[in-house]
């Protein structure tokens, strides 16, 4: 069985993915606010605990780069995963159904199962891209390799070159250019449909092939308003989360159609 017959295999028959305009993450953007000032409270708590929990990561790892790098990386990595309550917000939103912090929570028990299975395949992304990253430094480098207490507690830049720095930003890129494949839609499809991680995987995948530009905008999105949350160390993050959050699941109403 090809891959393409494989993801096909794992879409279910009740699902269509939708072609949308190149420029349409902007709408989803103008949407998610419209979500945020309709639920402002709830909206604000998810990005206020995101917030704090980076920056208690971040401080625990002092100024050590190298680890600091690990962290922002592997936000990027599981950050849709824990977008799962601010996608329940806007399903609620939408279906007018009692919104508050602790509904975005409770709302998601039942598909619990799946958002886990999800949230460990994205966690061992995370794990694969820190021991690639390591394996890299040490091809760079040979025996001359700089020890794992070098890179964590000493100074990251001191004891690698800037082609090596390059090699590990390439390969966190490459992984999360792959998790975000496979993500783009899956917590809102999980959340809707209740279905396996596998599947939702699959329909991410093939909503990525159907608008490649539009997902590709949509990344560069992503990248910049998150780059923005961290450069305005963290404070910007408590809206910009939500908002990606809310635009999240706008993404998965414009792409997937549920004909059930």
């Amino acid at each position: 069985m090809s891959i393409q017959s494989y993801i096909n295999h794992r879409i279910p028959s009740q699902l269509a993915i939708h072609h949308v305009a190149v420029l349409r993450p902007f709408k989803w953007l103008i949407q998610a606010w419209a979500d945020i000032n309709n639920h402002l409270m709830a909206s604000l708590a998810h990005g206020l605990a995101v917030s704090f929990l980076i920056l208690a990561t971040l401080l625990l790892t002092s100024n050590n780069i190298y680890v600091a790098a690990v962290l922002i990386s592997g936000f990027m990595l599981i950050g849709p995963i824990m977008a799962a309550g601010l996608c329940e917000l806007s399903r609620r939103n939408e279906s007018g159904e009692s919104i508050s912090f602790d509904d975005s929570l409770t709302g998601i028990r039942h598909c619990q199962s799946s958002l886990n299975h999800f949230a460990g395949i994205l966690l061992g992304f995370s794990v694969l891209w820190f021991v690639i990253s390591g394996i890299v430094f040490f091809l760079a480098l040979g025996n001359a390799a700089p020890s794992l207490e070098q890179l964590v507690w000493g100074d990251f830049l001191g004891v690698v070159t800037p082609m090596q720095s390059l090699l590990y930003i390439l390969v966190g890129g490459l992984l999360a250019s792959i998790v975000f494949v496979v993500s783009v839609v899956s917590v809102p499809a999980i959340i809707e449909n209740d279905i396996p991680a596998v599947d939702a995987m699959a329909i991410s995948f093939k909503v990525t092939i159907t608008n490649l530009a539009t997902v590709l905008v949509w990344a560069s999105l992503i990248v910049t308003l998150t780059a923005i949350g961290f450069a305005t160390f963290l404070v910007g993050m408590i809206v910009i989360y939500p908002l990606l959050g809310h635009a999240t699941w706008h993404a998965y109403r414009d792409l997937v159609e549920n004909k059930a």
